[in-house]
């Protein structure tokens, strides 16, 4: 509102002191009361409509002091002053209530009436153009601030509704995505969790009747199998149920879930000062570790420990997880292939850079993400918070009843996990 009254109260002040320059300013005394006023309408002008100024106490007689200085330009030079004084109360219809517009508007009406009727043939007549002439504008200015309001309030309820909206189809999705996570675990967890005890009491009874090693093994590698494969389900349903997926602060999750559930030493190391990665990041990370121990469990063997370090660099973050080599045992499950090469491929899209090869008797997988500038230095994963180098972890979607905290920034802090 404000935006385009200023600029009608200035040219109408300019057009005023424009006509008294042009028509020559009164002499003595009068020139200067007549150059005075125009400054005292400038600069109440400027306070009543600066953008910095709400206050209504200030507001309304800053207008009124305009209103005044137009009527009072009309009594010296008598000529266009009164075009301030409409100005002024346009500005006091439109800023202020209405009773209050009216209240103040009242002297202003009443300085330019008593004016124009000074002079006049029939004072009367004159004293009631004037007041009809303002009653015009003060109602038609009274209804643009009602349009203006309505408009305002439309806008509001749209921008409500829109967000009710969000919020609506945000639950519809949220309870499709509950109700999948609830069937699927009533068939595909439960399956498998049932296959697993099968599989295993076949072992037992295998190695129990004297059966072949080859035997032995196929049982046990399908065994293993299906150990990894709930522990994908369980991850799957989690990040069905949670909406934000996980990041670095889940790690210390993943790894103990994987260590109790494989029977693999796993070490966690920390270096750095965590901070934020997009959520894309984040869970690229996470899938590039989760991949890798399956891997391990996989092909290693028994016998073989991991350690798992996330280093929080100013270039980048960079998790490596390198295994010390198993027995051989049980080695030569069924591998797509596809899955750390997939992972490479979502990291050059990253501009990062993945890299697996064998590393003395074990096997080695690292993964490089550089810092694109948009990471927030303090906390990990874009998962939880910190000040002064402290961040912790959030609860994470990787398991029911899974819980870990993040470890502080500053040098490295180890946390194996047997």
């Amino acid at each position: 509102m404000r935006s385009w009254l200023s600029p009608l109260v200035l040219i109408a002040i300019i057009g005023v002191g424009g006509g008294f320059i042009a028509g020559g300013l009164p002499a003595g005394i009068a020139g200067v009361s007549t150059l005075g006023l125009l400054a005292a309408a400038a600069t109440l002008s400027a306070v009543a409509l600066s953008a910095r100024i709400r206050d209504l106490r200030v507001v309304v007689p800053a207008l009124i002091g305009v209103g005044l200085a137009g009527a009072g330009l009309d009594w010296l030079g008598d000529g266009p002053g009164y075009v301030v004084a409409y100005m002024a109360l346009v500005g006091l219809a439109l800023l202020a209530p209405r009773w209050a517009a009216l209240l103040a508007g009242t002297p202003v009406v009443a300085a330019v009436a008593a004016e124009e009727a000074y002079d006049a043939a029939n004072p009367a007549a004159t004293s009631l153009a004037v007041l009809s002439a303002f009653g015009f504008l003060f109602t038609i200015s009274e209804l643009a601030a009602v349009s203006l309001d309505a408009r305002h309030q439309a806008e509001t309820l749209l921008a409500q509704e829109a967000a009710a909206g969000e919020a609506r189809e945000r639950a519809a999705a949220l309870a499709e995505r509950s109700r999948l996570a609830r069937d699927l675990h009533d068939v595909l967890a439960h399956s498998l969790s049932v296959l697993a005890v099968q599989l295993e009491v076949a072992r037992l009874t295998a190695i129990t009747s004297a059966a072949g090693a080859n035997l032995v093994g196929q049982i046990t590698g399908a065994h293993k199998l299906t150990c990894i494969g709930i522990l994908n389900a369980r991850r799957a349903l989690a990040m069905l149920r949670d909406d934000d997926p996980p990041g670095p602060a889940c790690l210390p999750d993943l790894i103990s879930e994987t260590a109790a559930a494989l029977g693999i030493p796993i070490a966690l190391e920390v270096d750095g000062v965590p901070y934020a990665l997009d959520s894309d990041a984040g869970l690229m990370v996470y899938r590039v570790v989760q991949e890798a121990l399956t891997n391990v469990a996989k092909h290693a063997g028994r016998g073989v420990r991991v350690t798992v370090r996330l280093v929080w660099a100013s270039g980048g973050v960079e998790v490596s997880i390198v295994d010390s080599g198993g027995d051989g045992t049980d080695i030569g499950l069924p591998s797509s292939g596809f899955g750390l090469t997939s992972m490479a491929d979502r990291a050059a899209l990253k501009g990062g850079r993945l890299r697996a090869a064998h590393a003395d008797d074990g096997f080695a997988v690292r993964h490089r993400l550089p810092w694109s500038g948009r990471h927030e230095r303090g906390s990990g994963g874009g998962t939880g918070s910190s000040q002064h180098g402290r961040a912790d972890f959030r609860v994470c979607p990787t398991g029911a009843g899974a819980r870990g905290r993040r470890p502080e920034g500053g040098p490295r802090r180890p946390v194996h996990v047997a």
